[in-house]
């Protein structure tokens, strides 16, 4: 029996066919440039929805891969929704409270209202700090102030002359001694008509030379006299403070009628039931203290003025426009690039005093992007929300709350904290997050609260369909890069080109790709290769040139592993053939660059009961995925040799050269044929590399990077000379997602390369070998003399030894020679 004829790729095979020339398209000026978003028509719908629903909760959540327009989309969607719509949007100042200054008072106006009311206030302030200063400078002020005081004075002169009186009266006189920095008056007798003090009068009535009586009676008269003086301090203390009431009473009656007025008009203009709260305290702060008008002078019962007040006495009454919209005519739609937390919610800035200390009030808090955002949209990427600490739990209860307080949060500045609380501000804002998927997924199960702030999804996806009509959006965008930044046009080569990129990037040769970012940077590229060119338009030349130094750029480490092959430091066989020995295929990913390279396999068999031996899992340098694949292909041999008979053998394999870790099931059937030809020992034919995973039934099932693993099989072959029967099998399903680079086409075009699709492990075994795989027969074996046969004989041969081995032990047991025998027996059991 005869291997059956395998079936090669042609090269309608290898690349998918673009041809424009059926859509009448002879450069990108051909087309109008694209003015919506290509392809993303499940994203758009969910965005739409999450843009037209008011109810809280309704935020965005906008998944997919970088590059597939997620946050152009979004722009042009709220743009083109909100642009002409009237939005109902608000201002909101921050003023002083007059009750407990740390805690502003938030007031809120209708948009452009806020800022009416700041230059109303100052103003009207500004009027007042003119118009008082000149009363109090005023000559009816002044006359009715001196008549005040002369009245007071007469009064307290008549109560200290009347106490002079009594105190001559009693031969007394007031003398004042330098105390300290202090003046002490002292009340004293008249002795000889000179002041004498008590004390020392009571030193001569003990020398007998002043008399005792007379002695006596002026003590009684000091102490009277000094209850008297007591109570004219008292008086004079009490009329002192009527004078300042009179004089307040003055300033009150003068004063209230100008300060009452304006602020009445403020209070018409702005019926605001908060805003006319406030001004009623201003109105109040105002009268109850006058001398701020009188700015050169310290306030009743300081020494002088601080130093802040020296320089604003009216900065309480300022008024703090922390939003404001008057400008703004159309849905604020508002871009955070940097979401920390004081970007976000705000913060309230400190300034160093005159003295050196750290100071804030209520003038110096600054909004965030959130109260910018109001009544309007606020876009942010997640990735940067979840690195910013702080932020995702604060921004939750905003949404959760729908009001926003400011605080001077700051986990980087050790003195952030501030007794200052302001009042919390209403916010309608609908928050649109852009992330990757894993993100989402994660907040999805992890995150309670999540679910219930962002109630819609907006999954980007990265391909779309490839026919006339994306055929002819993809032009149309190259013709928008083109037209937005200057550059040549691109012929019908070059777009087919660009279209043919995108395929590649989406991984399959009926889908292109949606990664636009990474399309417009090939298009800039291949223009420059043009312009360099000294050409007029580009084309498919300048396009493929374009990528190859885009992965020139990123493939150092390919480079020098090529290297390793080249100098048979990795030891990989191109020709010839080998027992036990086939040539796999991995990839390697840096992250900005993938690529394949081949791997040596091979299989040892030996009499035992181990079964199949994953050397790397032995060495803890195998994956989970590695693992099940070897686990599925042991179900491949108990199915097909195992039948009537146990399977007996121990099958050791190996990743050759293999020092870092390997995942993924694509070797498993590269693993199969290995083991069949160790069995069988018919030899592998070298110069073919396999990829393919397997199922239990022998299934050929798709793998991941079939293009990067044939172009590096290829290169290892081109390296060493290509001999016409080298190639790659394949699993089937994977020839849709064929593109390969120009020189393997042009290879397998000349007989020099081939690639193999296989169904079955049938197919790729009589590649391998040249040799029948065979088929069951009804009374059981295979037929003979094919892969399966030999292979079957070859289990049968093992088994019968294993048989005799371990009955010859039996017999050298029961011999009494059994301590022997055994012992090692139980060892390789455990």
């Amino acid at each position: 029996m005869a291997p059956r004829k395998a079936r090669e790729l042609k090269i309608k095979d290898l690349v998918p066919q673009i041809n424009l020339g059926k859509l009448k398209i002879k450069t990108s000026d051909d087309v109008s440039p694209c003015g919506n978003i290509i392809s993303q028509e499940r994203a758009i719908k969910a965005i739409k929805l999450g843009l037209k629903v008011k109810s809280r909760g309704y935020n965005i959540f906008v998944t997919g891969l970088t590059g597939t327009g997620r946050t152009t989309t979004i722009k042009h969607l709220l743009e083109g929704l909100h642009n002409n719509h009237t939005p109902n949007l608000m201002d909101i100042c921050y003023v002083n409270n007059f009750r407990d200054s740390d805690q502003p008072r938030a007031l809120i106006f209708r948009a452009g209202d806020g800022r009416k009311f700041k230059n109303s206030v100052e103003l009207t302030i500004s009027a007042l700090r003119k118009s008082i200063p000149k009363i109090f400078d005023s000559e009816d002020y002044k006359n009715r102030r001196n008549r005040i005081a002369a009245d007071f004075e007469s009064r307290q002169k008549k109560l200290i002359e009347d106490f002079e009186k009594k105190m001559n009266e009693a031969g007394f006189v007031m003398v004042q001694y330098q105390v300290g920095t202090g003046i002490k008056n002292e009340l004293q007798p008249l002795v000889d008509n000179e002041p004498s003090p008590l004390e020392k009068l009571e030193r001569l009535a003990q020398d007998g030379k002043f008399p005792k009586e007379r002695l006596d009676e002026l003590i009684r008269s000091r102490e009277r006299l000094r209850r008297e003086m007591g109570i004219v301090e008292i008086e004079s203390k009490k009329m002192l403070n009527k004078l300042d009431e009179a004089l307040e009473k003055l300033d009150q009656s003068m004063m209230a009628p100008i300060i009452s007025d304006k602020i009445n008009v403020l209070k018409k203009k702005y019926p605001n039931e908060r805003a006319v709260e406030y001004l009623t305290e201003v109105e109040r702060a105002l009268l109850e203290d006058l001398d701020r008008f009188k700015e050169a002078r310290p306030r009743r019962g300081e020494q002088e003025a601080p130093g802040f007040r020296k320089k604003e006495p009216f900065e309480e009454f300022a008024v703090n426009l922390f939003l404001d919209n008057a400008e703004t005519e159309s849905t604020p739609v508002v871009i955070e690039n940097s979401p920390a937390y004081r970007n976000l919610f705000g913060t309230m800035e400190r300034v160093v005093d005159r003295f050196g200390y750290w100071r804030t009030d209520f003038s110096r808090i600054k909004a965030g992007s959130l109260h910018q955002a109001s009544g309007g949209f606020l876009v942010i990427n997640a990735l940067d929300l979840f690195t910013e600490p702080g932020v995702w739990k604060n921004l939750k209860r905003v949404l959760m709350s729908g009001e926003v307080a400011v605080s001077a949060y700051d986990p980087f500045y050790m003195m952030a904290g501030s007794a200052l609380k302001p009042e919390p501000v209403p916010i309608n804002v609908k928050v649109v997050l852009i992330g990757e998927r894993r993100i989402y997924n994660i907040l999805w199960y992890q995150e309670e609260d999540f679910k219930k702030i962002f109630k819609i999804k907006a999954d980007f996806d990265h391909v779309m369909e490839l026919n006339a009509k994306t055929l002819r959006q993809y032009v149309s965008f190259v013709r928008k890069i083109t037209d937005d930044e200057k550059l040549i046009p691109f012929d019908r080569g070059a777009l087919e080109e660009v279209a043919g990129y995108g395929s590649r990037l989406a991984g399959r040769k009926d889908k292109l790709s949606t990664r636009f970012t990474n399309i417009a940077d090939l298009i800039r590229e291949a223009a420059f290769c043009a312009i360099d060119g000294n050409r007029k338009a580009v084309t498919r030349k300048d396009v493929c040139e374009a990528v190859k130094s885009r992965i020139h750029r990123v493939n150092m480490i390919e480079d020098k592993y090529q290297e390793f092959y080249d100098d048979n430091i990795i030891m990989v066989a191109t020709k010839g053939k080998a027992v036990g020995q086939i040539n796999g295929l991995s990839v390697f990913d840096t992250g900005e660059h993938s690529f394949g390279r081949p791997a040596r396999i091979t299989a040892r068999i030996s009499v035992g009961r181990a079964g199949v031996i994953n050397v790397e899992r032995e060495s803890d340098l195998s994956g989970p995925i590695h693992n099940k694949g070897i686990l599925v292909l042991t179900g491949f041999l108990r199915g097909k040799f195992a039948a009537n008979k146990p399977l007996v053998m121990s099958a050791s394999i190996c990743f050759e050269q293999s020092y870092s870790g390997i995942d993924g099931d694509s070797a498993s059937s590269t693993e199969i044929y290995v083991i069949l030809s160790a069995l069988s020992g018919v030899p592998i034919n070298q110069g073919i590399a396999v990829t393919g995973s397997v199922n239990q039934f022998g299934d050929i099932q798709p793998i991941g990077g079939v293009n990067e693993k044939i172009e590096g099989f290829f290169d290892v072959c081109k390296s060493r000379k290509l001999t016409g029967r080298q190639g790659v099998i394949i699993p089937r399903q994977n020839v849709e997602e064929l593109h390969l680079k120009q020189e393997v086409v042009e290879a397998v075009k000349e007989g020099k390369f081939h690639i193999y699709p296989i169904s079955r492990i049938e197919e790729g075994i009589e590649i391998l070998t040249g040799k029948p795989a065979g088929r069951e027969l009804k009374n059981g074996g295979f037929t003979r003399g094919s892969i399966y046969d030999l292979a079957d004989k070859e289990l049968d041969r093992l088994a019968r030894q294993y048989k005799s081995s371990a009955e010859d032990e039996s017999k050298k047991a029961s011999n009494g020679d059994g301590k022997d025998a055994v012992e090692p027996k139980k060892k390789r059991e455990k």
